[in-house]
């Protein structure tokens, strides 16, 4: 297959830095089964395609598939009665304290069925494709017994089997710590380490492991003892880390060559340094920062210092309520300082290496067919130009998963 007739390609390679997306004009883009063959100007289509069937991009911007690298997609019910308190000054510290928050949301997810919550998250996943998300990473946290968090992975586990993105699964049991084990903290980091993340990884249920480091939820030492567990088992770190103080979570990541850190906020120089050195992605979570009122993450000396800075939504029922990514990539701009093409970047090739991904996130040949097609004259325009959706096509495997209108005919 060929799409044709596309205005500008972002091939977003992650060679060249943050701002640099490898630009194309008046390109095309080749493929056989679910692989790239052939990418280029369309005038410069090698003889051996040129007559493949073809699809009429109409002069669209054409990016790689976006990846949100960090969503908590399945969950039970909805905190919009916080959203209100937050809105008169109520603190989410305040909230959690008083059994809201994170122990809100597990409350109503311990009461969902497992047919319950995947059949809401496909649904979620299927509005994600529209607006051209063609991988999401999914963690638990949200059941905090081996029961409930069994639950939510095995929900990832038939999305992965059943829909046509990609899911990338994350145990995120330490959350925080449930309301039966307040009173012996300790109890329950052991049935982490020695009981939860044993069968995780024995079971194939999730390729990464997340600790929410802050206070109210995991400390240093203990998110440390959780981390290195689960990399003795085989599951690569994570860390939401420095979201709400500087609890030194960029330097565990740093310690553990973590993927990435994850919201950052309250990162000191120092946390920045040590990010650099290891090569560990920073993720940007602007919903959060959006809805918690919090300072702004320090993007540009991220990206001065040489970290690679990806976008995500964070997508949650209490922090974070929404699966938009180009509408956080939008706010990643004005709200950290990003310029377009820096948040395009963050979304595609470095929501990849946060990942681990390498075969996802570029245009390029050999890389998978994940495409999306956005009705812009250019990256600048479609993200500074807010719309409900510009996305007017997505491909994921060479597959066309939404067109509008007479799109790609």
């Amino acid at each position: 297959m060929i799409l044709r007739n596309i205005g500008t390609l972002a091939r977003c390679r992650p060679s060249g830095g943050q701002n640099e997306l490898h630009l194309i004009h008046d390109a095309a883009v080749v493929w056989r089964g679910s692989c790239i063959s052939w990418v280029g100007t369309e005038k410069e289509i090698p003889k051996e395609f040129r007559d493949d069937p073809s699809l009429d991009a109409r002069r669209a911007l054409v990016i790689p598939g976006l990846i949100d690298c960090h969503t908590h997609l399945a969950f039970g019910g909805w905190r919009a009665d916080e959203f209100e308190q937050r809105m008169l000054g109520v603190t989410y510290q305040e909230i959690a304290a008083k059994g809201g928050g994170i122990l809100s949301t597990v409350r109503a997810t311990r009461g969902e069925s497992e047919d319950g919550l995947y059949e809401r998250a496909y649904k979620n996943l299927n509005e994600m494709v529209q607006l051209g998300v063609t991988t999401v990473e999914c963690k638990s946290g949200y059941g905090l017994t081996w029961e409930d968090e069994l639950k939510l992975l095995q929900v990832y586990r038939r999305l992965r089997e059943d829909h046509p993105c990609d899911i990338i699964s994350t145990f995120l049991g330490a959350h925080t710590i449930p309301l039966e084990y307040r009173e012996n903290r300790g109890e329950y980091v052991r049935r982490i380490c020695e009981e939860m993340i044993p069968e995780v990884a024995e079971r194939r249920l999730a390729e990464f492991c997340d600790v929410f480091l802050e206070k109210g939820a995991f400390s240093f030492d203990e998110a440390e003892t959780i981390l290195r567990e689960g990399v003795a088992c085989g599951l690569t770190p994570k860390i939401h880390a420095d979201q709400m103080s500087n609890g030194r979570g960029a330097h565990l990541a740093a310690q553990l060559r973590a993927a990435s850190a994850d919201h950052l906020e309250y990162i000191d120089e120092e946390g920045i340094s040590a990010l650099a050195e290891k090569k560990v992605v920073a993720v940007a979570l602007p919903f959060a920062t959006l809805y918690t009122k919090g300072p702004p993450l320090p993007a540009r000396a991220l990206i001065e210092a040489g970290v690679r800075v990806a976008v995500a939504t964070d997508f949650n029922p209490g922090t974070a309520p929404s699966y938009h990514l180009p509408m956080a990539l939008l706010l990643s701009c004005t709200l950290y300082g990003l310029t377009p093409h820096e948040a395009l970047k963050g979304a595609t090739c470095f929501a990849a290496a946060a990942l681990g991904r390498d075969d996802l996130g570029s245009i390029r040949v050999g890389g998978g067919a994940d495409l999306a097609v956005i009705d812009a004259e250019s990256v600048n325009q479609w993200i500074y130009h807010l719309r409900p959706n510009a996305c007017v096509g997505t491909i994921k495997n060479g597959k066309v998963l939404h067109q509008s209108g007479s799109w790609l005919q």
